[in-house]
């Protein structure tokens, strides 16, 4: 028997998803499994599990490693399980019916996440700054 239980509630049988799954930046060789205009710039296993708890979903998380992520950074690691269907077999929410679907839905709600909305904005005034740095640099040489 490939699983040691059939029970879809036990732990054992819930899906994983890994970051990578949803992270824009990494290629589909890489890992990612959903089309890079609906996936999301490197999240962190806080963010999917956030986003899945708050949709009601039975959600841990486990410090594992993708194969293929090469950073062997904290920030990389970590892989959240989901409870998809209940003992019976039964979906524990209509919507979602696959891995795809719970990858999809993290993908298009880590955005809206308040750390996030407060995170880009920051992000975008220091990277303007650095390249201005960099380019004074060049005209002084």
């Amino acid at each position: 028997m490939a699983h040691l239980t059939e029970n879809p509630a036990d732990k054992e049988r819930f899906i994983c998803v890994y970051p990578v799954y949803i992270n824009s930046k990494k290629t589909l060789a890489e890992g990612r499994r959903i089309p890079a205009e609906k996936a999301v710039e490197n999240p962190s296993c806080a963010e999917i599990r956030d986003v899945l708890t708050a949709a009601g979903l039975n959600v841990y998380v486990e410090n594992k490693m993708h194969p293929r992520e090469w950073n062997r950074d904290v920030a990389f690691r970590g892989r959240v399980r989901v409870q998809v269907k209940q003992a019976d077999g039964n979906l524990c929410q209509e919507k979602f019916t696959s891995r795809k679907d719970v990858m999809f839905y993290v993908a298009e709600m880590i955005p809206k996440l308040k750390t996030r909305t407060q995170k880009s904005g920051g992000g975008d005034v220091s990277s303007q700054q650095g390249e201005g740095g960099k380019k004074s640099k060049k005209k002084k040489k």
